[in-house]
């Protein structure tokens, strides 16, 4: 079954570097739910809050559960790098 650890551990790590929590001492929890925290997360972290959100959606949603659930994970380490340009 698919899970969504490898986006949520990647969130967590994201939020224990930004400026909330390292350098303001707010705890991970304050500054993932209070409105006026948010603003010193890193925008990168929101965009991985929105990917577990949806991964986890997914988990939920019986026409992905065939599919299986796009972003379920972090990329391989095998995988080929995408910003690689083509026919090098």
């Amino acid at each position: 079954m698919p899970s969504c650890d490898g986006i949520r551990e990647e969130y967590i790590q994201c939020l224990l570097r930004s400026e909330c929590v390292f350098i303001n001492r707010h705890s991970v929890a304050e500054c993932a739910r209070n409105k006026d925290l948010a603003a010193t997360v890193p925008n990168h972290c929101h965009l991985l809050r929105q990917s577990l959100f949806d991964c986890k959606r997914g988990l939920l949603d019986m026409r992905k559960r065939m599919r299986g659930v796009p972003n379920a994970g972090i990329r391989p380490p095998d995988a080929p790098d995408s910003s690689a340009k083509w026919g090098e």
